[in-house]
């Protein structure tokens, strides 16, 4: 796991900064994305049962208006609901790409305060938890928006 804080950190630098100049921020974003992805199936932890303070919260509209500024060209997309019921094509739904990143932004600072303030084993538990259960479906659901806007 190694490459965890890393990879973290070259995907919440876009919200925790405004205006970042790089090129070609979308493939780079994607890049990172695919790996904290695959670093999802790497896991490994000892559960630590030792009492944690709560983790700070993150103001979401901060984050937001970072990611805004770092990806202009992102913003709504449609999606299907249910997309394994192949006889009910019309029920399709509205995402939305800078709350796709902005999600994700904030579940993984959270889990990079855990490992760096807790312990590396509750950082690893709350990654596993909170991807499996939320950053999951935004971290697919962005890769599909990036790619279908190329």
């Amino acid at each position: 796991m190694t490459e965890l804080i890393p990879t973290i950190n070259d995907i919440v630098k876009y919200g925790l900064n405004p205006n970042w100049t790089e090129t070609d921020n979308g493939k780079l974003l994607e890049r990172n994305l695919v790996k904290i992805y695959d670093l999802y199936f790497d896991i490994e932890y000892k559960f630590d049962d030792r009492d944690f303070p709560d983790c700070y919260k993150i103001e979401y509209s901060k984050i937001r208006q970072n990611v805004t500024s770092n990806f202009k060209d992102f913003g709504l997309y449609k999606t299907v609901l249910d997309i394994s019921d192949i006889y009910n094509m019309d029920e399709n739904a509205t995402g939305d790409a800078l709350d796709d990143l902005t999600d994700i932004i904030i579940d993984l600072l959270d889990i990079k305060e855990r490992i760096e303030n807790n312990s590396l084993s509750d950082g690893l538990c709350f990654f596993e938890m909170i991807f499996n259960n939320h950053t999951k479906q935004h971290v697919l659901d962005l890769l599909n928006f990036i790619q279908n806007k190329k």
